[in-house]
């Protein structure tokens, strides 16, 4: 989970409080409205179809990849699609056994249960999930002691979704269980701005198709950062302008956000030059360079790292971090005369 900070960034791919009545209202209603993940959206309406016509569940699925890129939504859509209930819950939140088995009992057959962050599933729960998800069974132990008994009670044929964007965080045993596993990418500035020219007009906003290039070209490959950048900009262009987010609003208004032409905001910057400036260029470890911007290490590589990692301003070797020549010519820095270690 990101902290708080990172929750106030404008660029956060996490989403804030905020953000998810819009969301909501924004959430494609079917994979003809989803843009993006191609691949992925065309196994799974093969698969839908499929259940559909032998009247049975669908397999498990997992959807992985970096916060903000869709799987939420791809969830509510393959409910809607095969026309059941979707039960929302996530990993955290399931302390106990008692909370999956209160969640299980719940279930109707054919319904999906969404599990967010699902690779934050304590052990002991993780592994009372195991006979839920192969056998459609549930293992209640009543009383204690030499008095205790157990039972076997039968859940009916259900669709587990987890997400998670730590995929190498889930065990193998659970991630063996899933019949599907998607990984989803970044989105390209094309889809980017696809997608916030349909939130416009939802949202009864007016965005020119310059407009919604910058943002997309800014948005970091993520369609919830798009969609932020795009509700901000709308406010500039109401007490700028005319109402309408034209290019001209849009740099403006991106300019004001802190952020760049690559979609850097303060804390990109802090972090790469963190690695030019203090530890030359790098390689530095995670722990110290989290420690060093006042981050937590997973925040770093959960929320930070990925699109640096896709845009190729940094990359990870076996001795740390470190920042590549392309970071350095972003950021104005002079590349060390060695400078073919970081290409």
């Amino acid at each position: 989970m990101a902290n708080d900070d990172d929750i106030q960034r404008t660029i956060a791919p996490t989403a804030a409080p905020e953000d998810e009545p819009v969301d909501l209202a924004l959430r494609p209603r079917g994979f003809a409205e989803y843009v993006g993940q191609e691949k992925v959206k065309a196994n799974l309406l093969v698969f839908t179809e499929a259940a559909k016509r032998r009247g049975e569940p669908l397999d498990h699925l997992l959807f992985a990849g970096p916060p903000g890129l869709g799987k939420t939504s791809l969830a509510h859509i393959v409910a809607e699609e095969m026309g059941v209930r979707l039960h929302v819950t996530a990993g955290p939140a399931l302390e106990k056994k008692g909370d999956l088995a209160g969640v299980l009992t719940s279930l109707e057959p054919g319904d999906l249960l969404f599990i967010d962050e699902i690779h934050r599933l304590s052990t002991s729960v993780e592994e009372y999930l195991y006979p839920a998800m192969e056998d459609f069974r549930l293992d209640v132990v009543i009383g204690d002691g030499p008095h205790a008994r157990s039972m076997t009670l039968p859940l009916p044929r259900f669709t587990l979704v987890g997400a998670t964007t730590r995929s190498g965080l889930l065990s193998s045993p659970l991630r063996d269980r899933f019949g599907y596993v998607a990984r989803l990418d970044f989105y390209s500035p094309a889809e980017l701005q696809l997608i916030v020219q349909r939130a416009a007009v939802r949202l009864k906003t007016i965005l020119d198709t310059e407009g919604a290039e910058e943002i997309g070209r800014r948005a970091r490959g993520t369609p919830r950062v798009a969609n932020r950048l795009m509700r901000r900009l709308r406010d500039f262009a109401e007490v700028l302008g005319d109402g309408r987010i034209t290019h001209a609003i849009a740099i403006e208004g991106l300019q004001a956000l802190g952020v760049d032409d690559a979609g850097f905001d303060d804390m990109d910057r802090r972090l790469l030059l963190m690695i030019i400036d203090r530890f030359d260029g790098g390689p530095v470890g995670l722990d110290t360079l989290a420690a060093s911007v006042g981050e937590e290490s997973h925040t770093v590589e959960d929320v930070y790292e990925p699109y640096l990692l896709k845009e190729a301003f940094l990359k990870r070797t076996p001795r740390g971090r470190m920042a590549t020549s392309r970071a350095y010519r972003q950021l104005g820095r002079t590349l060390p005369t060695d400078h073919s270690r970081l290409l």
